[in-house]
């Protein structure tokens, strides 16, 4: 009897390598998801990570999964001469703990690292960009051509399906020559907060149970810009006598804005720290904040709004799949003119406005869950993992050594 392809990839447990560079923020919460939800379906799942930006909390979290196989691989951020031992040491691990199904890289390094490779048979290869870097406003014309024609190369030759996080994405995708056939969207997904750590964070600053508290959560970068809500905050501060700024995030801005807070007159209600998760943290703010410059498909927002609170974010990539514009948030223009953002966070606080926003927020709490997330992804590795044994198995005997690897 005769056993199909799809059926044997339908049915059998796969075998997965999940690869990424950077620990921090939502792809580093993805990443996690990702081997945590199929690891606990019953596939084979491996992981490889960079310990050279790698966060404690990260590292410790991925270790206690329990996969069969966690392997630490120095990469860097930056292209450079480190780019060639690491591409080797990932080659030696897919050889050595091989054979996998589905190869999953994500984030731009750990993206190209494992797709490059010679022509002929080989294991499919999943990208997943989380923002790419040509969606930076501010990387210029040249940058852009340059990113853009690298992304668009992988995508032609080297990527067998590429996992855009939100309509923005695979709209911007298209625009830099990425084949629409071999893209798809699966829009980030979430477990809900718990708001049981909500008292402890607010005590550990002080801030009263009445105060009203605006939140941000991500890293202090550039990308983040999280100075635009600094200074956003010291108008609306103003106005809202009970009003604290709870700022959760590390990062390369991290001294300058501490040094800002320290000489700033409201230093006593500005409070930053990296003591506590975003999940943690999100539970204690009335409101988030998120002054982006660019996004692909936040998770920050994403918790946010699984917790049930309103959002107030950039016009970026994402922002409309969370945010109604005036019903559970609002939606400002993308630009350094903190004006408008100071106008949104003075008008969602407002008394008369807060309770409507907060009612929309909560009804909007299930649009975004991880179950969902990861029946979607798991469906694109099955696809592959069959298309790959019908082109390469000339029996069913091949067929079932393939799939047993």
């Amino acid at each position: 009897m005769t056993v199909s392809a799809a059926a044997i990839a339908k049915t059998s447990a796969l075998r997965l390598l999940q690869v990424l560079e950077p620990s921090g923020g939502g792809s580093g919460r993805h990443f996690l998801d990702l081997c945590r939800g199929m690891h606990a379906r019953g596939h084979h799942v491996e992981a490889i990570y960079s310990p050279v930006r790698a966060e404690e909390g990260f590292v410790r979290e991925l270790e206690a999964l329990g996969l069969p196989g966690v392997h630490a691989v120095a990469m860097r951020r930056a292209p450079g001469p480190s780019d060639l031992p690491a591409f080797h040491a990932i080659s030696r691990i897919i050889r050595g703990s091989g054979p996998f199904d589905v190869i999953h890289g994500h984030s731009s390094k750990a993206g190209a690292l494992t797709r490059l490779r010679l022509p002929g048979r080989h294991v499919p290869r999943v990208y997943t960009p989380h923002a790419f870097r040509t969606m930076d406003p501010a990387l210029g014309p040249t940058g852009r051509l340059i990113y853009g024609a690298i992304e668009a190369l992988l995508a032609r030759f080297f990527t067998d399906h590429l996992n855009a996080v939100s309509e923005d994405e695979f709209a911007h995708a298209l625009t830099i020559g990425i084949p629409k056939e071999r893209m798809s969207v699966i829009v980030n997904g979430v477990a809900a907060p718990s708001p049981d750590m909500a008292p402890s964070v607010r005590a550990s600053f002080g801030i009263p149970a009445d105060a009203f508290v605006f939140g941000f959560i991500g890293r202090l970068s550039t990308q983040k810009a999280p100075e635009r809500l600094l200074d956003a905050f010291a108008i609306v501060a103003s106005s809202i006598g009970n009003s604290h700024l709870v700022m959760v995030g590390s990062g390369e801005l991290e001294g300058a804005l501490r040094r800002a807070i320290a000489a700033s007159a409201l230093r006593n209600r500005i409070h930053l720290t990296s003591a506590f998760t975003g999940a943690e943290a999100v539970a204690a703010f009335d409101l988030l904040v998120m002054p982006s410059r660019y996004e692909a498909m936040s998770y920050v927002m994403l918790e946010a709004a699984a917790a049930g609170r309103p959002i107030i974010i950039s016009d970026v990539g994402g922002a409309r799949a969370a945010v109604d514009h005036g019903e559970n948030g609002f939606i400002v223009p993308n630009g350094d003119d903190i004006a408008p953002l100071a106008k949104a966070m003075l008008a969602a606080a407002h008394p008369e406005n807060y309770p409507r926003l907060t009612r929309a927020a909560e009804a909007r709490k299930d649009r975004f869950t991880l179950e969902r997330m990861i029946d979607e992804t798991e469906e694109v590795y099955r696809r592959l993992a069959a298309r790959r044994i019908e082109r390469y198995a000339s029996s069913p005997r091949a067929a079932a050594a393939l799939q047993s690897g």
